[in-house]
């Protein structure tokens, strides 16, 4: 008789131990996974759609057993990463209080914004549509969203980011700056942007567009050219002499002052550019094969350099 009551209380503790046993225990999953959870889905949904995908070994007893076990806190939605061999218990608690998966979508500085359009179209995990967004509204950075997230919703972090930075900006500008609005200050900026591919020389090309601006002398870049032909695409070839004539609201070869709108995208470190423009006497710049520029205070400086530039450029075959 002892033997039996002592049989029967093993089985008991077995009985009562068993579902601890298999809420801590390692799950079944052999890699690393992430399984997205659909927006409204319920415990059981999801439960049912971890055991389809071989995370967990039993829906219906991971469902009961979350309730006496496991935190009354509902789960969330979005893309969760699984570690492999995951117990119910750490699933649990990954999709209740779990970071969902972020991914990175990047704008670069300079990017006209019908590329920025292309760029959230073709992201696959990001759904819905999109307009292309207003020239010089987005900010360029990389920006984190999850799995299902519309274009819509990451377009506008984009934007929210831009009108914030802007605003931050706008406020520390010095009195040398000869832009006289924040959106003026977006459209020189992106000219700026699209001028130079050093960090370090952004200030300084400022300063020079900046003393145009002053006397009155027309900016003359190249960029404002091209876009009302591409919307800010590479052109591909050079610019004809009849871009170079058409008045059009962006040539700034054509009239002097800014054009009537941004070119671009231009970063933060652009706009502080125009804002706080380099100290200078330039009126000219030219490249000088590096990917930087020569800067001169007269036409005459400028146009040595201009030669000296055409001469480096027939030596590399390039005319």
């Amino acid at each position: 008789m002892r033997k039996l009551l002592a049989i029967l209380l093993v089985l008991a503790a077995v009985a009562v131990a068993a579902p601890f046993v298999y809420w801590h225990a390692p799950g079944p999953s052999k890699e690393d996974m992430t399984v997205q959870i659909p927006q409204g889905a319920t415990l059981g949904a999801a439960a049912r759609l971890l055991e389809e995908k071989q995370v967990l070994r039993d829906a219906t007893l991971f469902r009961r057993l979350s309730r006496y076990l496991g935190s009354s806190d509902p789960i969330r939605a979005g893309e969760f990463a699984i570690p492999a061999g995951a117990s119910a218990a750490r699933i649990l608690d990954i999709l209740q209080h779990g970071t969902p998966v972020q991914r990175l979508i990047t704008i670069p500085e300079g990017m006209p914004s019908i590329l920025v359009h292309e760029k959230l179209m073709a992201e696959p995990l990001l759904t819905g549509t999109t307009e292309v967004p207003v020239e010089g509204s987005v900010l360029p950075d990389s920006y984190s969203f999850e799995r299902g997230e519309t274009r819509a919703a990451v377009l506008k972090r984009m934007q929210d980011a831009m009108k914030a930075t802007l605003g931050e900006l706008w406020k520390a500008r010095k009195k040398t700056t000869p832009v006289k609005s924040p959106r003026e200050a977006i459209i020189l900026a992106s000219i700026v942007e699209k001028e130079t591919g050093k960090p370090e020389e952004r200030r300084m090309v400022a300063g020079v567009y900046a003393n145009r601006l002053r006397i009155g002398m027309a900016l003359q870049a190249d960029p404002t050219v091209i876009y009302p032909v591409t919307k800010g695409k590479p052109l591909g070839r050079r610019i004809r002499q009849s871009e170079l004539k058409a008045d059009n609201g962006y040539n700034t070869y054509a009239r002097a002052g800014l054009p009537q709108g941004p070119i671009a995208n231009p970063g933060r470190e652009s706009i502080a550019a125009v804002l706080d423009p380099e100290p200078t006497k330039a009126l000219y710049f030219v490249a000088d094969g590096t990917g930087g520029h020569i800067f001169a205070d007269t036409l005459a400086e400028h146009q040595a350099n201009v030669e000296k530039w055409y001469a480096l450029r027939r030596a590399r075959g390039e005319m």
